[in-house]
């Protein structure tokens, strides 16, 4: 049996605060924790569908790099394709860059995005790892509980006037910047063919 106790004129049982605290868990366990950090959001007040098409753009940037394209898709200099939630979306000429046809540029959800970019990298700093390394590993957007309010119609009807908030959650990795090799030891390893060492004894024997 589940003991109720009362909040507020609200029942409350054991169940939905076991539930509550089990929240925070994230969707994804990261490869490296050390080399990670994390930041989420809920219940916000912005567009599921849009929110999730900008994330799936950002997904696997650099950090510099994902602010930078947040930034422009609120000065509308570069766009957002929208691959999945797109019906009766417009198509733009600014998103063949993508290789698509439709898109937008949802200022809100970027707004969002780059509060939560910026939260996670002061997370980042916090744990001491190089904020001019880190990359957008997991970002992901789940449709949270619709907000109901309405609408009043002709002929004295009233209709639903729904909001669609999401929850927004993103981890970023600090990857290995990827030193390259020298100019000699690439050439000391480069292959070389059986013809061309049979050349090469004919001219020392000659």
């Amino acid at each position: 049996p589940i003991s109720l106790r009362r909040t507020r004129g609200r029942c409350i049982g054991r169940s939905s605060r076991s539930k509550s605290l089990d929240m925070t868990r994230y969707a994804k366990e990261p490869e490296n924790p050390n080399k990670t950090c994390k930041a989420r959001g809920s219940h916000l007040r912005v567009h599921f569908k849009n929110t999730r098409e900008t994330a799936k753009a950002i997904k696997g940037m650099h950090v510099r790099k994902a602010y930078r394209y947040l930034k422009d898709v609120i000065a509308k200099k570069q766009i957002v394709p929208f691959r999945r939630f797109n019906g009766g979306v417009g198509r733009k000429a600014q998103v063949k860059v993508h290789n698509w046809t439709q898109g937008r540029w949802p200022k809100k959800s970027a707004e969002f995005l780059l509060d939560l970019l910026k939260n996670a990298e002061s997370n980042a700093e916090v744990k001491g790892l190089d904020t001019d390394a880190l990359v957008i590993d997991h970002i992901q957007v789940n449709a949270a509980a619709k907000m109901r309010r309405r609408t009043y119609r002709a002929h004295g009807r009233i209709n639903p006037y729904m909001s669609s908030p999401c929850h927004i959650e993103l981890m970023l990795t600090e990857k290995e910047q990827i030193v390259e090799k020298a100019e000699e030891e690439l050439q000391q390893k480069k292959k070389v063919s059986k013809k061309k060492l049979a050349r090469q004894k004919r001219e020392t024997r000659d």
